[in-house]
């Protein structure tokens, strides 16, 4: 690639479901519990596979995609990306 050569830009467009992450609890075995940080969401467990593969922190948001992909996004990537549409 040439490094004189911008590469192609794209802006997102997609709706996704997103939880902000109050805090994480890890599990023995790999897994962990999320706390999510907005109130009347209960804490819930994610694989071992989930946290290996997304190493998901405090602050981030707990994304799920519209095929029902879960991942893991920074706040500062996140919050600059999306902008929450309903409840």
């Amino acid at each position: 690639m040439d490094a004189a050569a911008e590469m192609p830009r794209y802006r997102c467009h997609k709706e996704v479901w997103a939880l902000k992450i109050a805090s994480i609890n890890q599990h023995a075995r790999g897994g962990a519990t999320i706390t999510p940080a907005e109130r009347g969401y209960a804490p819930f467990d994610v694989s071992a596979e989930y946290v290996a593969k997304h190493a998901p922190q405090a602050g981030g948001y707990f994304v799920v995609y519209a095929d029902g992909y879960r991942s893991f996004s920074p706040p500062g990537a996140f919050e600059s990306g999306y902008t929450r549409v309903g409840a």
